[in-house]
């Protein structure tokens, strides 16, 4: 436990002097790059404790997000717009009228005073709320998912992001289907890098926990793992319920770092990203999951070069969509398989390296 807190500690303060690091030497654009990729890997690590360590075949990723980055973003948007309209409610004719729009005419027509009313929550709590509340999604995802495997259990959760989506889209008190644009850019690279070291560490001592091995049980054979007394049901709500929180971080990270959202950012195609991360990486490698997150990221916009030099437009898609069709052929259990990085993994890889 000590260990794991210095850990935590250490990786935080990794964080917050790589963001100084990075906004001091490197570009805005590399810098933008590196942040997606952190977002990419809390996502890729989450869905990576239900499809790799629990073998089940979920789809819902972009839903989760969706409901994350949603919570956060209004938890945030009532802190900015309270802020704005304590000073400038009478001077701003528009912004009075989006207050209308987001939290009704008669507050709105109330004025200043009775926007005291509403509470200024900040980043992290937001944060929180959002994961919290996509936790409770999952759950209610996992619980009629029981009965399902494989790809009936794609198809529930595919379904399920896409309810999420379409709800969103019929909200008008929270953009519809032109989403929330103008969020405050809160999610730099210290809390980005911070929420990646939290979800790897946690993900790390769940895997090498009972309950991890309970999990990659039921992955290689439910009913072996039935017989030895492995309760089935709640493992499976409980790995939901752990993904779904960190994507719904995850998702409110990206919104912030967007500075815009809307449903169309978290359609199924999102969800089919992360699980290609998944896949490229290896399904149940941790250290499959971090290197995917990162190659799938970097890559089609490495290629953006590459499409300007040659001046063919979308020839990046068709190079990105062959190294992955290469790989499945030449690499089908992914780069790392189901192994972890290791000291012992490097002796094996590295010419001339112990056995």
């Amino acid at each position: 436990m000590l260990r794991t807190g210095a850990v935590l500690v250490a990786g935080i303060i990794g964080a917050v002097v790589l963001n100084a690091v990075l906004a001091e030497f490197i570009d805005d654009y590399v810098v933008r790059v590196i942040n997606l990729c952190g977002v990419a890997i809390v996502l890729a690590v989450s869905l990576n404790v239900i499809n790799g360590l629990c073998g089940q075949f979920s789809l819902g990723h972009a839903g989760f997000m969706a409901i994350g980055a949603y919570v956060c973003s209004l938890f945030t948007t009532t802190q900015r717009y309270y802020d704005a309209a304590s000073a400038q409610y009478v001077s701003e004719p528009s912004l009075a009228a989006r207050m209308a729009e987001m939290f009704g005419a008669d507050l709105a027509a109330a004025g200043s005073e009775q926007l005291q009313s509403i509470a200024a929550w900040g980043f992290l709590p937001g944060l929180i709320a959002g994961g919290v509340v996509s936790a409770l999604a999952g759950l209610v995802v996992g619980i009629p998912a029981l009965r399902l495997r494989g790809d009936y259990l794609a198809i529930a959760t595919l379904g399920f992001g896409e309810i999420v989506r379409v709800v969103i889209t019929n909200i008008p008190q929270i953009g519809g289907a032109t989403g929330l644009p103008g969020l405050p850019p809160l999610a730099n690279t210290s809390w980005i890098f911070a929420v990646c070291v939290v979800c790897i560490v946690f993900s790390v001592n769940l895997q090498r926990s009972t309950f991890g091995r309970a999990l990659i049980a039921i992955r290689e054979n439910e009913l072996a793992a039935e017989i030895m007394g492995v309760r089935i049901a709640r493992m499976k709500v409980m790995a939901f319920i752990y993904g779904a929180f960190f994507a719904g971080v995850a998702g409110g990270l990206l919104a912030h770092l967007l500075q815009t959202i809307s449903p169309a950012t978290f359609n199924f195609m999102k969800s089919i990203e992360v699980v290609v991360m998944l896949v490229l990486g290896g399904l149940g490698s941790l250290t499959g999951a971090v290197v995917g997150a990162i190659v799938l990221t970097v890559l089609p916009e490495a290629l953006r070069d590459v499409e300007r030099e040659v001046n063919l437009p979308g020839i990046r898609m068709v190079v990105y969509a062959l190294v992955l069709i290469l790989l499945m052929i030449f690499r089908p259990q992914g780069i790392f398989g189901q192994r972890e990085l290791s000291l012992k993994l490097l002796r094996r890889v590295i010419p001339g390296g112990r056995k």
